[in-house]
């Protein structure tokens, strides 16, 4: 089995540098690698280059588009049997691609996800940001996880498709706001096979700060109404969960001030949630810190992705604007 690992790229030389030196350690060879430069203007041609004599890399420039469409430029250019799309900013594990090749020999799929974790690199913020999205106190905690909801979707930071799944489906027709949902939902349609390859993880740095977190976020709450949009049946109750925590929280903050009896109940709730993703972390992470931070970006991850998912549901649903 060949792969062709694709990969796009926008304004982030320092993480294709780091990722590509991770896949020069795998221990199945069979695969080449495509970056897929989209109109940056920090390019990170010369770093590619660098690794002409360490992998089987491929670099190409074009025009800005969005990852969705520039991984459709990798498709159409990829000589594998099979395609794996990551994101610039994970590191893949050594034996990722021997993973992969074992699983899909005895299990056929046409499609698969696979999990991130945090790598021992990470700094405390990304470690923080790693459990909230993988926490079973968030809704991070349905992504990459054998407990997901309903039909698995990949996500695209770790995910594979199939070169006859490619050939029957075509590539994303969206490039951004829920790409990597929407295009396994028509793989599905089709009548593809779809699943979990659970030890085929990468370590997802993400974003380094709370501030590009919580733009990250809100930004996945305005995809989810989006995804809505095109397929209704997609939106499941858990997916309105992290909005009911946001106007509950508001009406927390509200009931201080009208009526504090009632806040003295939501605050004590509040409490014993945040003490629960303090403990869990501290076991998952073992640092005290981590645990900490856990707690904010578990509230980021929550309302941030609230937000967006609030505003985007009046504004294209209730209001019906484009």
């Amino acid at each position: 089995m060949f792969f062709s690992i694709i990969i796009p790229l926008y304004n982030r030389p320092q993480e294709i540098d780091e990722l590509l030196h991770t896949l020069t350690k795998q221990t199945y060879l069979q695969f080449e690698v495509l970056v897929i430069e989209d109109g940056s203007k920090n390019d990170a041609k010369a770093i590619v280059d660098s690794y002409a004599d360490k992998l089987d890399v491929k670099y190409y420039f074009k025009e800005n588009a969005g990852q969705g469409f520039a991984r459709n430029f990798g498709f159409e250019r990829a000589k594998g049997d099979y395609f794996i799309i990551f994101d610039s900013d994970i590191l893949v594990p050594a034996d990722y691609l021997e993973i992969v090749k074992n699983y899909l020999y005895e299990h056929h799929l046409d499609a698969y996800g696979g999990p991130d974790a945090a790598h021992d690199s990470f700094t405390p913020v990304q470690k923080a940001i790693s459990y909230a999205m993988t926490s079973p106190f968030t809704t991070g905690g349905i992504r990459g996880n054998k407990k997901h909801v309903g039909q698995f979707h990949p996500r695209s930071f770790n995910m594979g498709v199939s070169r006859q799944a490619w050939e029957k489906v075509g590539g994303f027709i969206l490039t951004r706001l829920g790409e990597d949902i929407e295009y396994s939902i028509r793989i599905h349609e089709n009548g593809f096979k779809i699943g979990l390859i659970p030890d085929a993880k990468v370590y997802h740095k993400r974003r380094t700060s709370f501030s590009q977190f919580y733009k990250q976020l809100h930004f996945f709450g305005r995809a989810r109404i989006n995804i809505y949009k095109h397929f209704p049946k997609e939106l499941k109750p858990v997916h309105f969960f992290p909005a009911i925590f946001t106007l509950g929280f508001g009406f927390t903050i509200l009931c201080n001030f009208i009526y504090p009896p009632l806040a003295y109940v939501c605050n004590f709730f509040l409490l014993i949630y945040f003490m629960l993703i303090f403990f869990h972390s501290w076991s998952v992470n073992k640092s005290l810190k981590v645990a900490f931070l856990s707690i904010i970006s578990s509230f980021i991850q929550l309302t941030a992705y609230g937000l967006g998912f609030i505003q985007d549901l009046f504004k294209r649903v209730v209001f019906k604007q484009q």
